[in-house]
């Protein structure tokens, strides 16, 4: 969609963010990287950009994430969410979701849920939203209107594992209703970010016992 050209091979970026990785010397942290029109003359064509660019940073994590063991309450967005064409794209268009992120902390909590156009659940600012039910089902909002994320799309894999040991009783991506939502057993936000961070409220609603 960006009809951006990577100013190297795919291998090539993959030596590259190794070798930033490791000159870093980071052992907890995340690797951002981003691909760019490049420099140019700051106006909305990229035309006047040249060469694309690509860029990446390794940041360190110092956060004590004690949201991670007490888990975290949201609220209902009403910010608008993206029209599923930007929304399925990875990009730095981050307005809607730093005001979602906003609204949500000025409300005491910790991230906004979007709802789709048609009412059922979305995603957060910056991460998927998964449940488990009282039927021991892992559901998940379908990818075809939100972004596909790669931590997302790992949980669905590694909860295989589950499956088999008979702890889930099915693994689906579908649309889930606010109602479902709040009265599942679980629920969680998922993203490189938070990794796998429990939902104890949403809104008013206490999730689960």
């Amino acid at each position: 969609m960006s009809k951006i050209d990577p100013p190297f091979d795919r291998e090539s970026i993959r030596r590259i963010l190794i070798q930033t990785v490791s000159a870093s010397n980071c052992k907890k942290g995340s690797l951002r990287y981003w691909l760019s029109a490049g420099p140019g003359d700051f106006q909305l064509s990229p035309s006047g950009c040249h060469q694309s660019g690509l860029y990446a940073i390794v940041i360190q994590d110092l956060s004590l994430a004690p949201h991670k063991s007490r888990g975290v309450k949201v609220i209902t967005s009403s910010i608008p969410i993206k029209h599923p064409q930007f929304a399925i794209t990875k990009s730095v268009n981050y307005l809607p979701n730093v005001l979602s992120k906003m609204e949500a902390e000025e409300a005491g909590a910790f991230a906004g849920i979007w709802l789709d156009s048609e009412g059922f659940v979305a995603e957060g600012p910056n991460m998927n939203v998964a449940f488990v039910t009282k039927e021991k089902e892992l559901i998940m909002p379908q990818f075809d209107k939100i972004l596909s994320g790669c931590t997302a799309k790992r949980v669905l894999t590694l909860a295989e594992c589950l499956l088999r040991e008979g702890k889930l009783q099915a693994i689906r991506t579908k649309n889930v209703t606010i109602e479902e939502g709040k009265m599942a057993d679980e629920m969680m936000l998922i993203g490189s970010g938070v990794l796998v961070c429990p939902v104890v409220q949403w809104d008013k609603q206490v999730i689960g016992d």
